[in-house]
């Protein structure tokens, strides 16, 4: 995965597309999860996808399953 340089408003779109994602899912982040969304989002930034709608509905789009279920289900 190639980094390219990041400004502060960038990480801001990164970090409300992640936490968009766990909010869809009504899924408390934890370590493991929160490391997938927050590669794949930067794979996808670096891809060009630089807003936080596109951001939020390619992660919940690709990551359906990884979301834990809510306790209720449990």
């Amino acid at each position: 995965m190639l980094i390219t340089s990041v400004q502060e408003t960038e990480w801001a779109v990164l970090s409300l597309s992640v936490q968009s994602w766990f909010r869809h899912y009504k899924a408390k982040p934890d370590d493991k999860t929160s490391e997938i969304i927050c590669s794949a989002a930067i794979d996808l930034f670096n891809r060009g996808h630089r807003t936080q709608e596109e951001l939020t509905s390619i992660l919940i789009a690709q990551f359906p399953l990884i979301a834990p279920a809510p306790a209720a289900l449990q």
